[in-house]
């Protein structure tokens, strides 16, 4: 049955899709949807029936090989030619618009030769003008065709190069086997009722090689107090199979989580006591080699028969006389019956000496049971090796490991496989996909890292392509209305420059990721920037660099003197003033930054001059300290600030660290 990619989940690794089956279910009730990357994980496969009438009783992945399709890759090539005539065609018809605008340009009145006999003739102006009128009507023309001519080349050139992406994107453009190998997932279907009609079914299942970073696009106009924001996403992904017209969602949870919860152990104090088996190991049922004697018994025959034969080709005595043939055979058949009689001994036989998963229980020896003789192995077995003798060792008391007890992990072992009729965990499956470890665009962050403590889910607008290439495509989400207001705020004492910000305000219930955003103020691109995360209700500041139109000065004095009855008393006066100069045609806010010393001595005294305020609350980027004072500057306005600071310090007492006179 044909199965249709409908939805895809991508996390902040991996990915989970959703595909979409509807027809009619055959008289056995199994389905087999194909198609599927290999990729997939078999232990997140998930069948679930839209509607009533049916019930999904059993999925199973299984892998097979499948023909290609030999008809994309000509095509997409057959495409790639057509555009490149297309284009070179385009390109020879603005040559020659070119060359005839040439001609036309050299286009010159010669007069005809004179002879000595023939007296001086008068220019005809006349002819002059109409030859010029004529070259002038003619470059108008040629000139407007030319232009034409440049644009369709242009329009050609690409069309040529859209089709070559698609020809190099296409997954089966480098591969030349006529075969690939596919995930097939195989469902038993049971009728709910006596009248069941066709079924519509909906597949789950995830992939890893998948991955996605918020990107974001700022529309402000100056003087709106709103803005608008695209919010976008890159995604990348290399599944194995192309997303084609999907409805995309995507989440900052982890798909890979822990769910199960921890094991809390029990502190003994005493003797050291055994540690007790966990109640899901289960000793081995009594006759489990019972149910392999026939298949010993036709083994052993297939022994003898291959041995017979190859007496009969290959051996020595092939031409012996009659009356030695018992003999020969004798010989020949006896050590045979011996090695297999060694080779039953070896089978797990005595009920407890082999592990066995029983019930839903999973095996627990430290080490694996005894491997049974695979058909593969049939020449070794004629070998002629001695039985071995004596007991049997005793077997070692049950440790069963975490992947002994993984009941959905466990596979049931056939004769020719390693402790046959017990429950052993299944081979790890080599799967194509890989996990994305490239480098993330600029400014870009993690969503796992942004998220913090919250798990947030974007649903896009309208289904959208993305190949199985492992670049980065970007996606539109939605729009976000938010409230942007523009400040400049400067730190003078570090640095006298003046820089531009955006105060982003969101207002709504949706969580901001970390990630760049490309500023565009009154429809001119302004730079890429890195946006904060920004939760529910949050305020950030988004910097867009130095802003040339207003700039700061700063100056600063230290007076240092003495104070009290017996100066006793050490005062370091800093006195700090700032000057700021407007030179935009429109008023701005600055925010200064200043800092003040901060001390844990209770004899030493800080005073500060008024008009500075500290912070809300301490961040990176005001620590404490800080002192912040807001001015209004009007256009082409300038403004003064006074600031600093007293310290008094007992005489006695010396300031370690520091400048004094900063």
């Amino acid at each position: 049955m044909e199965s249709v990619l409908d939805e895809v989940v991508v996390y902040a690794t991996g990915a989970l899709c959703r595909r979409r089956a509807y027809g009619a279910v055959p008289a056995d009730g199994r389905l087999r949807l194909t198609g599927l990357p290999l990729t997939l994980d078999p232990s997140s496969v998930r069948a679930t029936v839209r509607g009533a009438g049916w019930r999904v009783t059993e999925a199973r992945v299984e892998y097979a090989a499948e023909l290609r399709s030999p008809d994309r890759t000509p095509e997409l090539r057959r495409a790639c030619d057509l555009a490149r005539q297309e284009y070179d065609a385009a390109r020879a018809r603005a040559r020659r618009a070119e060359e005839r605008i040439a001609e036309l340009t050299a286009l010159r009145a010669v007069p005809p030769p004179r002879r000595r006999e023939e007296p001086h003739r008068r220019t005809p102006a006349d002819a002059w003008l109409e030859l010029a009128d004529f070259v002038a009507a003619r470059l108008t023309g040629l000139q407007a065709d030319a232009a034409r001519l440049t644009e369709q080349c242009k329009l050609a050139e690409h069309t040529l190069q859209l089709a070559q992406d698609r020809l190099d994107s296409a997954p089966d453009t480098e591969h030349t086997a006529p075969t690939a190998t596919t995930a097939t997932v195989l469902l038993t279907l049971t009728a709910d009722g006596p009248a069941a009609g066709p079924v519509d079914l909906e597949l789950e299942y995830g992939v890893p090689g998948a991955r996605w970073v918020p990107t974001y696009r700022l529309s402000h106009r100056q003087g709106d107090p709103g803005g608008q924001l695209v919010l976008r996403a890159s995604v990348a992904q290399a599944t194995g199979e192309d997303w084609t017209g999907v409805r995309l969602a995507l989440s900052t949870a982890d798909l890979q989580r822990r769910t199960d919860l921890p094991r809390l152990q029990s502190v003994r104090i005493g003797r050291r006591q055994a540690t007790p088996a966990p109640s899901g190991w289960r000793e081995a049922p009594p006759g489990l080699d019972e149910l392999f004697r026939g298949f010993d018994q036709a083994f052993l025959q297939q022994i003898r028969l291959s041995a017979k034969s190859s007496d009969v080709r290959f051996g020595s005595r092939a031409a012996a006389a009659p009356g030695e043939e018992k003999t020969v055979q004798r010989k020949s058949v006896s050590p045979l019956r011996s090695r297999a009689a060694t080779a039953r001994d070896e089978l797990p036989q005595a009920p407890g000496s082999a592990p066995v998963g029983y019930g839903g229980g999973a095996p627990g020896y430290g080490g694996p049971p005894a491997p049974a003789p695979p058909a593969a192995s049939m020449a070794a077995m004629a070998s002629f090796a001695p039985a071995p003798s004596g007991p049997p060792p005793e077997p070692a008391p049950p440790h069963p490991g975490a992947g002994w007890l993984d009941y959905a992990a466990l596979t049931l072992q056939g004769p020719h496989s390693p402790g046959r009729g017990q429950l052993t965990p299944a081979p790890t499956q080599h799967r194509a996909g890989h996990e994305l470890t490239g480098p993330l665009p600029p400014h870009a962050v993690p969503p796992r890292r942004s998220a913090g403590s919250f798990d947030q889910r974007f649903d896009t607008a309208a289904p959208v392509d993305l190949p199985s290439d492992g670049g980065w495509h970007t996606v539109t989400i939605g729009e976000i209305p938010l409230s942007v207001t523009p400040e400049y705020v400067c730190v003078p004492s570090v640095e006298e420059t003046v820089y531009g910000t955006l105060l982003l305000t969101n207002s709504t219930d949706r969580a901001l990721l970390a990630g760049p955003v490309e500023v565009t103020v009154d429809g001119d691109f302004l730079r890429t920037a890195a946006l904060p995360t920004l939760a529910p209700g949050a305020t950030g500041r988004l910097g867009l660099g130095v802003a040339e139109g207003v700039r700061v000065a700063r100056r600063t004095e230290l007076h240092e003197s003495t104070a009290g009855l017996r100066n006793n008393t050490l005062v370091l006066d800093h006195r700090v003033h700032l000057e700021l100069a407007n030179r935009l045609a429109k008023a701005v806010t600055v925010e200064v930054r200043e800092r003040v010393p901060v001390t844990a001595e209770p004899d030493v005294r800080i005073q500060e001059r008024p008009g500075w305020s500290a912070p809300d609350e301490p961040s990176e980027d005001c620590p404490p300290g800080t002192r912040l004072r807001r001015v209004e500057l009007p256009a082409h306005g300038r403004a003064e600030l006074d600031g600093g600071y007293e310290i008094r310090i007992p005489a006695a007492q010396t300031l370690h660290g520091g400048d004094r006179r900063n």
